[in-house]
């Protein structure tokens, strides 16, 4: 069974967010952490190369593959911000966000995660507001 290559690493979130580029995102990525840690009361920690996330949970599909992964989190890539804060393919998930996401901005989605491009395009309570829900409903499914 393959290893999972999204772990924890020895890279410290405030180096890796000093190195990201450009300033704009880096900036952004400075004010994407203060929030996380806000909401989940969590410091981060890097996740493989350039996942910034809080706290962890163990996962087990019905297939036997598991492991850890970041409860929430977000990657400040220059495209995009990628926020971790979504579990992917769950109904009653997406049923809970859709309030919120129609009050969060300009926004896109993948399976689980939303893109931004810019912070200014979001409404940043709002998306406290969901890490907050996310991080809460995240120990209803996966307590450890």
């Amino acid at each position: 069974m393959a290893e999972a290559k999204t772990v924890v690493t020895r890279i410290e979130p405030a180096d890796f967010i000093s190195q990201v580029e450009p300033e704009r995102k880096r900036e952004e990525a400075r004010v994407l952490d203060r929030i996380f840690r806000e909401a989940t009361g969590e410091k981060p920690k890097m996740w493989g190369p350039s996942i910034i996330g809080y706290g962890s949970y163990q996962y087990r599909y019905e297939s036997g593959h598991g492991g850890t992964m970041c409860r929430q989190g977000f990657s400040p890539r220059k495209a995009k911000h990628s926020l971790y804060v979504l579990r992917c393919g769950d109904e009653t998930e997406a049923a809970a966000f859709a309030p919120l996401l129609a009050k969060l901005g300009k926004h896109s989605m993948g399976k689980a995660c939303l893109y931004v491009n810019k912070l200014d395009d979001i409404d940043l309570e709002v998306l406290e507001e969901m890490i907050r829900l996310a991080w809460k409903r995240s120990f209803d499914s996966f307590p450890e």
